[in-house]
């Protein structure tokens, strides 16, 4: 006051513009990231340019030599070091297509590199391969093509000494040996050159910059415009790349541009960066899906696991926070077998919790198409591995790729010890996205488990900055849980997680805690501790959202039908297995010398079950995988014979005997049937009926008290007819179908049934497992060439029907009609032979019949699905194209007709209209898939009444035809054994499997503790959907029974059922599966 000058508060802002400073075009500065650490023109000026220190090659540093074994043979490490090498170098080319190189490297690190902070081998042949120490240990595969290429040198390479180990070179590549488009079939000469055999120091500092930058670099790029996070990891970035420039690239220049990196993402040079308080949202696991077979062979798949998990278990030692998972019980006991050092390595790692095994199944297995008790059986023998060789089972079952999940997994997995179920393949539909990521799935007979898929909707993310991101984004069950599993890793070719994968997540879980906005990730956890959490949250009250009945894949339809002969050998392996273990299990009863042959049966059980793998019973392998199925489906069903004659041998029912003796048949199904049976060597016919156990076989002697007959009604037009049906076949198409007994007309008017029909067969992709809807559009029928009278009864007719599919192609087609036997239902059976040489068509049959209904059922593993015959919705329509097993049907009230079959699983009802399918003709990844010979078998049965048993055990009847064979009389005591178990009461219970207890005392193999006596184990289920009462009865006379136990599907202790007077009273729920033990 008083006249002075007024305060004015300091500023440091400078009173005058030193110069203009424009705006930032954004688009610019972002687009100048690309710049800084790719391979492109500025790769000699930037990052790249820094990150090694120096490097040595050539024969003075890194000496070669090869072995080459012949024929494509893979020998063991011995067989190849003990032969001799000669001298290679860089430059070569190794081949052809899936021949192995063996390389012994002498390595000698160079006095100017010995001293550096990190040495590396980088080798480079752009295919796989396998480090081994000199004395015969796995240490780390090798990919090739730029992927996995560098092998840490130990710190004792550095002593100026000569140091020798092998690398067995493989010659293909992650995904076999196609060129270009990876499905179609491979090469067959087909050469990889060695491009790199270096000792490389690289500079640290400089590459974990380069990840630095990477995952801003992420930010500035994915993070939304107009977010502050997006505009700060944009000016860090730019910043980094200032401040290189500027210093020269120096080294002071890179640990700067660290130092501006953490402003960013904070310190993440060790595990501790997941050790903060803050909630995580994103689990991440690694993991390295490998294809039990697919573009590769089996022999393949045994040497990419060693290649896989030996890379896994050298991460964990270097990365204190990583849990890796591991699946499939058959890919740890070829470990086992093949490579104990390894495998002791990973057990090793699996007791201390940082490898994980999972998935309670024998392979990660189709569940479309195996049996029922084949899907019993992946986990009976899955779980038993895992307890026996780990000490405990699984809790998860684990299977991210496979092509649809049945309506009864949830069952079978609660049956099997698994609450938990983990997969993700539903983001692959191509009509409609499913809705969920968490939630509740619920079995055909109520039971469920607690489901979680992928958000980011993969098994085989590479860790990215989206990859976290998208595991919230695209999370659709945020209501319930807002946490999602992120799988990491190289896949399906196996190979698993990088080093840089792990170093990315570290960063985006820094980037969480010091940024924000990207979901927080974390390792460190396991699978089971995820679910372990959901199921806590359950507990205390979080409902989650419930989906029943099957989880069906919009895609891979063809694969019900692709590669038939596997199919084929798949369906009668199973039923063959089914056969030995009744068999089996009655005569180790009936005779004291006879051992239960434990082993040989736990063998073909597992080769069957090998087969069951998700490419290769689908069809999706190349041919090679399918010349190696058919060795071992050849071996299986040659065993099994075998194994069946030696247990009937036991039983006093020799099935070799002379001509001399009497005919004889025995009925392995659980109730009796007839059935009209052309006797072996002889045109004469017989009526076999009997059993369960011994049948008996009826000569006919002229005319029988029921017949068919068959006649030419005009020229190309048949009538064939029994007491129940008469049939009216045109030109090879039945145009009338009449039920004799209700008066009813089954064919539409002016319709065709078992007319053969062709369809344009070329999916967007996939050849092998797709076809898509439009197909349909494309249909053509097959016009016959002739036909005529084969058969003309009384007790069998037949009608045969050639058509010319194309100039290579031709299909014989024979109906039949059998006259009627009492008690047993009649249906018209089909048989073909067909000469298939096409390209990219599908082969079906058609059966449009006179009945009304919105859905069709399906026989599905233990039990039936609906679908709907129409188009309403989008998820109407996209089951176009479903999978059945033995049977579907369209039935409304009153009336019905199945279609059964011996082998096929793809079918369609459209309206009234049913479709069996029949052989498809893809190109890739088998460029010969199906073509050749086939011998097809199907049936339509017409019945009164609701679908119901009938259907059921006639197809079973259908799939188990009766063998005839020349034997003594059969002894009283075999016969009543035989019979000694049975299953009264309700005809929708099924006794589907009879066998010996797994740990029982005179079988046991040793794996896990055996149980005193001995003991039998049948398995039961409800096949119509309702609650059903049943007895088991036991024939006391021949069969001491001292109680019965309801088991799980791992035959653990159960609890003790009332067994009173030889019988035991059962209730099952719908569609339920119940085993009992029936001890000794």
């Amino acid at each position: 006051m008083g006249g002075g000058q007024p305060q004015v508060p300091g500023t440091s802002l400078p009173k005058l513009a030193a110069g203009p400073v424009g705006q930032q075009i954004h688009s610019i500065y972002r687009g100048r990231l690309g710049q800084f650490a790719g391979n492109g023109q500025y790769s000699s000026q930037n990052l790249q340019a820094a990150m090694y220190e120096g490097r040595a090659s050539g024969q003075e540093h890194v000496k070669l030599q090869v072995y080459s074994p012949p024929n494509l043979s893979r020998p063991t490490f011995e067989e190849a070091t003990s032969q001799k090498f000669k001298d290679t170098h860089v430059g070569v080319s190794f081949g052809p297509s899936w021949s192995t190189h063996w390389i012994k490297i002498t390595l000698t690190v160079p006095q100017n590199l010995q001293k550096k902070q990190h040495l590396e081998l980088h080798w480079d042949a752009d295919n796989e391969g396998l480090i081994w120490t000199e004395d015969g240990e796995p240490l780390q595969g090798l990919t090739g093509g730029g992927e996995r290429i560098e092998w840490v040198l130990p710190d004792s390479f550095r002593d100026g000494k000569s140091h020798t180990f092998y690398i067995e070179m493989a010659c293909n590549v992650m995904f076999g040996n196609a060129i270009g488009d990876i499905i179609q079939p491979p090469n067959p000469n087909r050469y990889f050159q060695l491009k790199m055999a270096d000792i490389v120091a690289v500079n640290l500092e400089a590459r974990a910059l380069f990840v630095d930058f990477w995952i801003i670099g992420d930010a500035a790029r994915e993070f939304p415009e107009d977010t502050w996070e997006e505009h700060q990891a944009l000016q860090r970035c730019n910043e980094i790349m200032d401040t290189f420039i500027n210093g020269h690239g120096t080294q002071d220049s890179i640990i700067r541009g660290r130092e501006i990196a953490r402003k960013y993402i904070g310190n993440v040079d060790s595990s501790r960066v997941y050790e903060s308080e803050k909630e995580p949202h994103v689990y991440a696991i690694g993991n390295c899906h490998i294809d039990t077979a697919w573009l590769w062979p089996w022999a393949e798949t045994k040497r990419k696991i060693a290649r896989s998990w030996s890379n896994q278990c050298d991460l964990i030692d270097r990365y204190p926070e990583y849990r890796f998972v591991g699946s499939q019980a058959q890919q740890y006991k070829w470990l086992e077998t093949l490579y104990p050092k390894l495998y002791d390595r990973v057990k090793s790692k699996i007791k201390e919790g940082t490898f994980q095994a999972i998935g309670g199944s024998w392979v990660e297995h189709d569940t479309n198409l195996p049996s029922g008790e084949s899907l019993v059986r992946q986990f009976l023998y899955g779980q038993r591995y895992f307890e026996s060789h780990f000490g405990e089972r699984c809790k998860t079952f684990w299977l991210p790729d496979t092509f649809g999940y049945s309506s009864q997994l949830p069952q079978l997995c609660r049956l099997a010890g698994m609450s938990r179920f983990f997969t993700q393949k539903l983001s692959w539909n191509n009509i409609n996205v499913f809705p969920h990521t968490t939630f509740s799935w619920v079995s055909l007979d109520g039971s469920q488990v607690l489901c979680h898929m992928a958000p980011a909707e993969t098994y085989t993310a590479e860790a990215h900055f989206g990859d976290v991101n998208r595991s919230i984004s695209q999370h659709k069950s945020m209501d319930q849980d807002d946490t999602g599993l992120l799988l990491f890793g190289k896949g399906d070719g196996g190979g698993g997680p990088t080093f840089e994968m792990l170093e990315k997540l570290r960063r985006c879980r820094g980037l969480s805690d010091k940024t924000g906005r990207l979901p927080r990730v974390k390792l460190g956890d396991s699978v089971d501790d995820y679910f372990a959490r959901l199921e806590k949250k359950a507990e205390q009250g979080t409902e989650f959202v419930t989906w029943y009945g099957e989880l069906y894949l919009e895609l891979h339809r063809g694969t019900y039908t692709s590669q038939a002969n596997n199919k084929w050998n798949n369906r009668h392996s199973e039923i063959r297995l089914h056969d030995i273990e009744y068999l089996a299990t009655i005569a180790t009863l009936k005779d004291s010398s006879y051992k239960y042959p434990k082993k040989e049966i736990d063998d073909i059980w597992e080769d069957v079950l090998l087969c069951q793998f998700h490419d290769t019973l689908p069809g999706s392998c190349i041919e090679m995988v399918y010349r190696d199925c058919d060795e071992l489906y050849a071996k299986v069903l040659k065993a099994g014979e075998k194994l069946i004659k030696g247990a009937l041998s036991a039983l006093k029912i020799d099935a070799s005997a002379s001509l001399e003796h009497e005919l004889k048949a025995v009925n392995t199904l659980p109730w009796p049937r007839a059935e009209i049976t052309k006797m072996p060597d002889s045109e004469d016919y017989a009526l076999v009926s009997g059993g369960p156990g011994v049948a008996h076989v009826q000569k006919f002697s002229g005319m029988s008290k029921s017949s068919a007959s068959i006649a030419e009604l005009e020229e190309g037009v048949f009538q064939l007819s029994n007491e129940h049906f008469r049939v009216k076949v045109e030109d090879g198409a039945i145009t009338s179908l009449v039920d004799i007994v209700e008066a009813r007309e089954l064919i539409p008017k002016g319709q065709k049934a078992n007319q053969l029909v062709i369809f344009d067969d070329k999916p967007l992709y996939w050849q092998a497992w797709d076809v898509e809807v439009y197909h349909i559009r494309s249909r053509e029928e097959l016009p016959p060439a002739k036909s005529y009278i084969v058969e003309r009864g009384p007790h069998l007719v037949s009608l045969c029907t050639e058509n010319q599919i194309s100039e290579k192609s031709w299909i014989k087609t024979t109906v039949s009609l059998a006259a009627s036997v009492e008690g047993q239902a009649s249906y018209i059976a089909v048989s073909s032979e067909v000469e298939w040489q096409e390209t990219m068509r599908f082969l079906k049959v058609e059966f449009p019949v006179d009945i009304t209904n919105s859905e069709a059922s399906y026989e599905t593993q233990y039990g039936m699905v609906r679908r709907p015959t129409h188009y309403n919705t989008s998820w109407d329509m996209a089951k176009f194209e479903v999978c059945c097993h033995k049977w579907a049907d369209l039935s409304e009230a009153g009336y019905g007709v199945s279609i059964l079959n011996d082998s096929k699983y793809g079918f369609a009802t459209a309206g009234n209209l049913m479709r069996l399918s029949l052989l498809r003709a893809p190109k890739a990844p088998d460029g010969h898939a199906d073509m050749g010979r086939h011998h097809i078998r199907w049936a339509i049965l017409p019945h009164a009444g609701p679908l119901d048993h009938r259907t059921v055990r006639t197809a079973r009847n259908f799939n188990h035809p009766y063998k005839l064979y020349h034997g003594p009389s059969t002894p009283t005591d075999s016969a009543s054994l035989l019979s000694s178990i049975q299953l009264t009461g309700s005809p929708a219970l099924i006794l589907d499997a009879i066998k010996r207890g797994e740990d029982d005392e005179d079988i046991s193999r040793g794996e896990l503790p055996s149980r005193k006596g001995r003991s039998i184990i049948i398995r039961i289920y409800e096949s119509l959907g309702g609650k059903a009462r049943g007895c088991i009865c036991v024939d006391g006379e021949v069969l001491d029974v001292k109680k019965i136990e309801k088991v799980n599907l791992l035959e653990d202790d159960g609890e003790e059922v009332v067994f009173q007077d030889g019988g035991c009273k059962i209730e099952l729920r719908a569609f339920e599966v119940a085993t009992f033990r029936l001890q000794l």
